[in-house]
């Protein structure tokens, strides 16, 4: 598929659309929740994560109604999340449980703030912000990511800390012809445009909540002997060869294959209009070993965790660079929001209009 027409990107809304509030969404790593609160924002709601006394992740509106101050900053008192300023007490339903200075005939304010569901699931903590009624009824869930426990596939988690709007971000990770930015960060040399399947528009009543986009890559790495991984750090080694590499927005998040050795996700928590978090996720495959299989759990399970990391260095690199163009694009239209875009990658347009839906949801 060629793109060669110029596809008009005007539209300032498209970099203040709201998110869809009714999907999960990666607000923590679960290591980062340990026996402190956590204090994290989802589009500009303030919540408190923590672990109960078992060990249950929590997650409660992130202020105190006695003074408005922070939750996070105070401490877990056996099932109750305590306020550090007065010692208020609050239960996981978000009800005042404990006064420390009343007496015990004194009745408790009649206090409710907002929890969310919220479930650790592929070490990470997933909220769900949004309506309660549509949870129950159509019973969305979080984007599974089976190679984080297989013993087959080694991870590297990289954070994101974005100052822009999420669209800048999800455009960037769907536009593979920006790689000219990586020089040796990237996993590939070139792309071209192949096929895009899903368009964000209704079908049937419903919204799609998926884009997928096909490019046909050059890619440097080939993970086919025990030593491949070598690759990763002595460009010397690699060859170029021709792979698929697949993007897709799986709304809210993204997920990406080049061929079968390499699987990427970025897990988004838009923070704000002008502000987005988000977590890049990397595997490589040892599928390709099947001796490697064989050997003893212990022993397998000793590599993964020994290999846990090893791409982090290149994903900090890649995220440093995308991180400094988007900066430009938020200054850019802060400046000047009705400036249009001239872009030449059908699949942009795509990506907005699915954002666009999923706003109007």
């Amino acid at each position: 598929m060629s793109a060669v027409s110029a596809v008009p990107l005007a539209m300032s809304s498209i970099r203040t659309c709201s998110i869809n509030l009714n999907h999960w969404y990666v607000v923590a790593l679960a290591a980062e929740v340990g026996v402190r609160p956590l204090g994290v924002t989802l589009w500009q709601l303030p919540i408190a994560v923590y672990r109960d006394s078992a060990g249950q992740i929590r997650a409660i509106e992130d202020r105190c109604p006695h003074r408005q101050v922070k939750l996070s900053e105070g401490q877990v008192v056996g099932e109750n999340l305590e306020c550090a300023y007065h010692g208020w007490q609050f239960d996981a339903q978000g009800h005042c449980a404990k006064i420390p200075y009343f007496e015990a005939e004194q009745k408790l304010p009649p206090c409710q703030l907002r929890t969310y569901p919220v479930q650790e699931k592929d070490g990470f903590i997933w909220l769900y912000p949004g309506d309660l009624d549509y949870l129950a009824t159509h019973q969305p869930e979080p984007l599974g990511l089976p190679e984080w426990s297989h013993l087959n596939y080694i991870g590297s988690v990289a954070p994101i800390d974005c100052p822009g709007h999420f669209s800048y971000l999800i455009e960037n990770l769907m536009d593979m012809y920006h790689g000219h930015l990586h020089d040796s960060y990237q996993a590939w040399a070139s792309a071209a445009l192949r096929e895009i399947q899903g368009d964000g528009a209704p079908q049937s009543g419903s919204l799609r909540d998926r884009l997928i986009v096909d490019y046909d890559a050059q890619s440097y790495y080939k993970i086919d002997h025990i030593f491949s991984i070598s690759q990763l750090f002595f460009p010397a080694l690699r060859r170029l060869h021709v792979e698929n590499l697949r993007v897709s927005y799986l709304y809210p998040h993204w997920v990406s294959t080049l061929g079968a050795d390499f699987k990427i996700y970025c897990l988004f928590c838009p923070v704000s209009p002008t502000q987005t978090k988000a977590y890049l996720v990397h595997f490589t495959s040892l599928e390709a070993f099947p001796k490697l299989h064989k050997l003893p759990i212990a022993f397998r399970r000793f590599l993964k965790n020994r290999l846990t990391g090893t791409a982090k260095s290149l994903l900090n690199g890649l995220i440093e660079q995308d991180v400094r163009m988007i900066a430009q694009e938020q200054a850019a239209f802060n400046q000047q929001p009705d400036r249009p875009n001239v872009e030449v990658n059908p699949a942009l347009a795509k990506v907005q209009q699915l954002i666009r839906h999923q706003a109007q949801a």
